[in-house]
């Protein structure tokens, strides 16, 4: 029988049917993503202005960043910049539109306060810093200004991030306390430095602490054949071991738990590994607590050193650093006197058997353990108060980064028995970090939060100092690092050591072993009341 129909579809009918489906289907897909690629229109009420600080670099491409992604709404409206030469010219078709300066100004100018629904949309919303290496104290100038203001700020990343191409919104971060203490960026004589640890076995005492650790991650990246993490606490040297193996596959790691004041573990490390390079970074450096622990000050870091310095001569060791402190300037509290011995037994070792031992002398380090920005973030966290010991208390402060590099350099500038100093720039009142760190947590002083004055403590001071009055400090061919003229050593070093390490072994009481130090350390202040002082966190107590 006959089909549905007597004739056959047309062609022509398949064709059409054929390509309207496709369209049908097609079109709207299509439209969307047109429309998707669209940049979408920038409405004046939803972009938020943005003045960039810095027309170099880095303000270049975090500008190319912001026009090339409009649904970020963030529209700069020009640059800040120190240089006047860019005054008034342009850069990707934008106005340097003053100085640092100026920025209050500007962003005033930028506020249709009359119309409260609108200010969001036409004011300033942030400064964004892109100044990599401007010092800590134009960063401050301005986050102050822009603070005041009421605008937010945020900077862009590392000067090796920006080389490395790595600039974009994302990197973005907001300001923390070391950007504001920042200061020139360091430069290493990297070949200088590989003949420290370049396919040597190095030792690092304190491997675990906050100077120790670094140590070793910058050490490693020297490629030694083999790094001997050396240190009392099992989980710092736990940790730190399995970091560098993460990163380091290549390098031998040899954890070794031990303490420096037994000499017999020590010697035994000494003859096994036959280490090249030394860095002596164990020790007790919490002002406070060595104040009423002054026999085990004595032991870790006179006996300790002693220990090091000993063995590393009689077994032939070409480099040793040992880490000291500004504190062992005129010292006034029990840590910096027995740093200050630690450093004369190093110049004696070294002076006495013709050895490279130096010893590295600094300020505060940020963020070591027990330092004081997580001290003051901790009672900003809990609601305040931060507590200041004193209105004018000054500090030197560091990235630990930093200071180990300069600990390097000064190790491989080293001839024997000298004692370096770091350049550490210019002080800081305490009291100014304590206020940038209450602003940068978003908080007002005064509103949200209070300082309170403590008063000085047992064996601080208001100042420290980095030189002692008759050794002053020559420039070296390093303009970070500072050669302390060499200071005599004591008549009798030999026997009023070996007094001092028999009374602090044998138990005697705090009296009689201040009197040793002082015999050793004749510019040595004990404050009165010392040897009951209390244990609090202190701001003096940052070196490693």
């Amino acid at each position: 029988g006959l089909g549905v129909t007597d004739s056959r579809i047309p062609l022509s009918v398949l064709f059409m049917d054929a390509f309207m489906t496709v369209g049908i289907v097609a079109t709207p897909r299509l439209l969307v993503r047109v429309l998707a690629r669209r940049p979408p229109r920038r409405r004046a009420e939803d972009a938020r202005r943005v003045l960039i600080a810095g027309a170099g670099a880095a303000g270049e491409l975090i500008t190319k960043e912001l026009l090339g992604h409009p649904q970020l709404r963030l529209t700069p409206i020009g640059f800040v910049d120190d240089d006047t030469r860019k005054l008034g010219h342009k850069l990707l078709n934008l106005k340097v539109l003053g100085t640092l300066a100026d920025i209050p100004e500007i962003i005033s100018k930028y506020e249709v306060a009359d119309i409260p629904e609108i200010i969001s949309k036409y004011e300033v919303a942030e400064v964004i810093v892109a100044m990599p290496r401007a010092s800590g104290t134009v960063v401050r100038r301005v986050v102050r200004a822009a603070q005041e203001a009421g605008v937010k700020t945020r900077t862009v990343p590392a000067m090796f991030d920006i080389l490395a191409g790595n600039v974009t919104i994302a990197s973005l971060r907001p300001i923390e306390i070391q950007d504001l203490l920042r200061r020139d960026t360091v430069t290493v004589d990297v070949p200088r430095l590989a003949s420290l640890a370049t396919d040597e076995v190095v030792l690092v005492t304190g491997a675990g602490g906050s100077i120790g650790s670094e140590l070793c991650r910058q050490v490693c990246r020297l490629s030694p054949r083999r790094l001997l993490l050396l240190g009392h606490g099992e989980n710092s040297i736990y940790h730190i071991q399995h970091e560098l193996a993460a990163r380091f596959p290549e390098i031998e790691l040899v954890p070794v738990i031990a303490d420096v004041r037994d000499r017999g573990r020590l010697e035994e490390v000494f003859g096994r590994h036959r280490p090249f390079a030394v860095f002596h970074a164990a020790a007790h450096k919490h002002v406070p607590l060595m104040e009423c622990n002054v026999a085990e000050a004595v032991t870790n870091n006179v006996l300790g050193t002693k220990n090091v310095a000993e063995l590393a001569a009689e077994f032939e060791v070409a480099h040793l650093v040992m880490i000291s402190t500004d504190k062992a300037v005129r010292p006034t509290n029990v840590m910096g006197a027995t740093k200050r011995v630690a450093e004369q037994v190093v110049q004696a070792v070294g002076d006495a058997r013709q050895r490279n031992f130096v010893s590295v002398r600094f300020g505060n380090v940020l963020g070591s353990r027990g330092s004081v920005v997580p001290a003051f973030l901790r009672q900003i966290r809990s609601g305040g108060p931060v507590e200041v010991t004193h209105p004018e208390m000054r500090r030197f402060f560091m990235t630990i980064p930093e200071a180990v590099a300069l600990v390097l350099q000064a190790g491989a500038m080293g001839t024997g028995g000298e004692v370096f100093v770091l350049d550490m720039g210019e002080p800081v009142r305490i009291v100014d970090l304590a206020t940038d760190l209450i602003r940068l947590s978003g908080l007002t002083l005064g509103d949200d939060i209070e300082i309170s004055f403590t008063g000085i403590r047992p064996g601080e001071k208001l100042y420290e100092e980095l030189f002692f009055g008759e050794e002053h400090a020559e420039r070296t061919d390093h303009p970070k690092v500072l050669r302390a003229k060499h200071a005599t050593l004591p008549i009798g070093l030999a026997e009023s050591l070996d007094g001092l390490i028999v009374s602090a072994r044998g138990g005697a009481d705090a009296e009689d072993l201040l009197a040793l130090l002082c015999r050793l350390v004749p510019e040595f202040r004990p404050q009165k009341g010392m040897a009951e002082a209390g244990n609090d966190e202190t701001e003096a107590e940052l070196v490693g």
